[in-house]
């Protein structure tokens, strides 16, 4: 026998084949937040749609009919995560299109009915609007409810039924568009990820097999042949690909996967057939991780979006006054009626999320992530960037240059040392050393007692003798081996902007192992970018010797700072100097040492290859491996920031006029309020589109503070 699931008050009103409408009380919840409901049912095994109306707490769902499906969503609402609740959320679905064409219907019916049925139609129309304006009005005060149950009250009184009619089918049009152009910015952001994948196809024990998507493991070699979507992060272990990367990086040409590449989440197998060891599975893959992300942003909002209801709010009582005091001048219900139609509140409220949320899937579009409108309007400010050398201006992978024998020691002999210390230790230097020896084919000779000391070295023994592999602050002062006779070699090298090893074997010094991390080919260009569109500092933090930073960092003459020979610790210390200064800070980085600044700065920026810790802390994470995505975002955020001043003058300036034109007795009631919708509608399609089309690089000068 089927047990049911828990019901917790849901019953099933309306079931057929791949349909299905739920009602429950709980679906009424003013707290509920209806994006992460919708959000959560659309995740579901089968699920084609969600239609929620939350005031008559019903939901439609639209499934594939697999068994059980139905009694999935009932366990599901029944047992609804605490993150589907929001304090102080108000209910706000907006009306849906069958009560837009009743009240359009009504409207038009009107002038051709008898007088008693247009009263009646009317007052039973105009109702709700009357009873939600008076709840308005006694819970929170003069709210744009209150002013179009005023409207309509007058009109009513004055029996005006035609004008109380279309003023109701204008209102429940534009606030239909008004919500219809909100929840499309939050598709649009939606849109960015490729939908979750329900299995995977694995080999184990040499035989493939299809496993729930939850199931797959680390380790797991994941099967993905053409047009199937990669579900892990991790490499390319056998097989080549031609594979689709747009979705996550924003690279619109297929790249070539062949063993040893990296293999993201969220991509498509366009040709061919691969075999993908699994490194990240489920919640911790990729497109995981921005999804949440981005699940987190819709969420949120930020300070200045605060104020700028808050501003909007102020306004409608500027809006009753003026509609009394007309009134109590000229004694005209009618103007009176056309001023109270015209609300600043719509378009000044709206226009903000419709404008941050197109421009967040302008920048995802093209590689850059940005995580909600607080994110956006730090970004918008910031006038000096931070960049952690290593990984940022350079690309974070060091090649061995040279090494040079100071002893009887071969140079193979001195790598082959140097890799057989380094070989357990997961350092990007200690990975140059190996890879270059493993390279040459050399046998790493056996070590014993390995030591790692942090940002110093490794200590180990060969044979009995002591190797040591490290900075020459380590070899020299710390371990009081002598090194000045390699000051000739070292200071050469690191004028050529290279970084040094130093090898010792039984307290002498054997040799010098020099590496370069070369700097990326936008660099500069990147730089002076940033540099046109207003930033006045631009700084670079690395651990590196002094010397070999300023020999890296003198090809990028547009730099204002270098500092060097830092630990994790000294570097938020720069940020906080910077801060002190009155500068408004973005850093860019990409390890877990750089978590403390990320957190210590406005904005903290991650790269695409920065590790978990700093990816959570960023506020901007670079989807695409190319740091012109720094100019990019820049400009998405300046950009943002003068159409939202534009949209809240163009409110201001359009609506004062026509509340002067009513006013004045030239605008009619219902004309007041096609001109108000009009202007609201038109300034919301003037923030979306200006949003998703945000030219990358176009230059725009830092724009001023925002008015609120």
């Amino acid at each position: 026998m089927t047990r049911r699931p828990p019901t917790n008050g849901l019953r099933i009103i309306h079931q057929i084949p791949g349909r299905v409408r739920l009602h429950g009380a709980r679906l009424r919840d003013p707290n509920l937040d209806i994006d992460y409901l919708r959000a959560l049912l659309e995740a579901m095994p089968g699920v084609h749609s969600v239609r929620i109306n939350q005031a008559a707490g019903s939901v439609v769902i639209r499934h594939d009919n697999a068994t059980h499906c139905v009694d999935d969503f009932m366990l599901a609402l029944s047992r609804l995560p605490k993150d589907a609740y929001l304090p102080n959320t108000e209910a706000d679905t907006g009306p849906d299109l069958l009560e837009v064409a009743a009240h359009a219907g009504a409207a038009a019916l009107t002038p051709f009915l008898p007088m008693p049925i247009q009263a009646a139609m009317s007052w039973f129309l105009a109702a709700p609007s009357l009873v939600k304006g008076a709840e308005t009005l006694l819970a929170r005060g003069l709210k744009i409810e209150v002013l179009d149950g005023t409207v309509k009250l007058l009109a009513l009184l004055r029996q005006d039924y035609f004008t109380t009619n279309t003023v109701g089918a204008l209102l429940v049009l534009g606030e239909y568009v008004e919500r219809s152009a909100e929840r499309k910015t939050n598709d649009l952001l939606k849109n960015l990820l490729q939908p979750q994948v329900e299995t995977v196809k694995v080999e184990r024990d040499g035989v493939e097999r299809i496993i729930p998507f939850d199931q797959a493991l680390i380790g797991d070699a994941v099967l993905v042949g053409p047009g199937e979507l990669i579900p892990v992060d991790g490499v390319v272990a056998e097989g080549e690909a031609s594979v689709n990367t747009s979705s996550v990086t924003g690279e619109s040409a297929p790249v070539h996967a062949k063993p040893g590449d990296k293999a993201i989440s969220g991509s498509v197998v366009e040709d061919g057939k691969i075999k993908i060891t699994a490194e990240s599975v489920g919640a911790e893959t990729s497109m995981a991780r921005i999804s949440g992300f981005l699940e987190k942003s819709l969420r949120t909002k930020s300070t200045h979006q605060k104020r700028t209801e808050e501003l909007a709010d102020k306004l409608v009582p500027l809006t009753f006054g003026a509609g009394l005091g007309l009134y109590a001048l000229t004694g005209d219900l009618r103007r009176a009626a056309s001023v109270l139609t015209v609300d600043y509140s719509c378009a000044i409220k709206l226009s903000y999320p419709v404008a941050v949320r197109s421009a967040m899937y302008a920048a995802g579009r093209e590689g850059v992530l940005i995580k909600g409108a607080a994110s956006l309007e730090r970004l918008a400010s910031v006038d000096a960037f931070v960049f952690d050398k290593t990984g940022t201006l350079t690309h974070g992978e060091l090649q061995v240059t040279d090494v040079v024998s100071l002893s009887a020691f071969e140079e193979n002999e001195i790598l082959a040392l140097a890799a057989g210390a380094e070989a357990h230790y997961g350092h990007p230097v200690a990975a140059a050393v190996v890879s270059r020896a493993r390279a040459l084919g050399l046998k790493f000779p056996d070590m014993s007692n390995v030591d790692f000391i942090v940002a110093h070295g490794v200590s180990a023994y060969v044979d009995g003798a002591r190797v040591l592999v490290g900075s020459r602050h380590f070899i020299h002062d710390d371990e009081a081996v002598d090194c000045s006779r390699a000051d000739t070699a070292a200071s050469r090298l690191r004028d050529q902007g290279k970084s040094l090893l130093y090898v010792a074997r039984d307290g002498e010094l054997a040799g010098l192992i020099a590496m370069r991390d070369d700097l990326r080919l936008e660099a500069a260009e990147s730089l002076q970018a940033l540099k046109d569109m207003g930033v006045v500092k631009l700084v670079v933090l690395t651990g590196d010797h002094e010397r070999t930073a300023q020999a890296v960092c003198s090809q990028l003459p547009m730099l204002d700072e270098v500092h060097a020979e830092l630990k994790p610790e000294d570097k938020a210390a720069v940020v906080e100097k910077l801060k002190a200064e009155g500068r408004r800070i973005a850093f860019v980085g990409d390890g877990v040492n750089d978590a403390p600044s990320l957190l210590a700065a406005d904005v903290g920026v991650c790269m695409p290859s920065g590790a978990d810790l700093a990816r959570d802390a960023a506020q901007v994470v670079l989807i695409k491996d190319d740091i012109r995505g720094l100019a990019l975002a820049l400009g998405v955020a300046q950009r943002t920031i003068q159409t939202l001043q534009r949209c809240v003058w163009s409110s201001v300036g359009v609506n004062s006029a026509v509340m002067a034109l009513a006013g004045a007795g030239l605008l009619p009631t219902a004309l007041s309020a096609a001109a108000h919708n009009g202007s609201t509608l038109g300034i919301l399609a003037y923030a979306a589109l200006r949003g998703v089309n945000t030219p990358a690089t176009e230059d725009i000068r830092p724009p001023r503070s925002f008015p609120c």
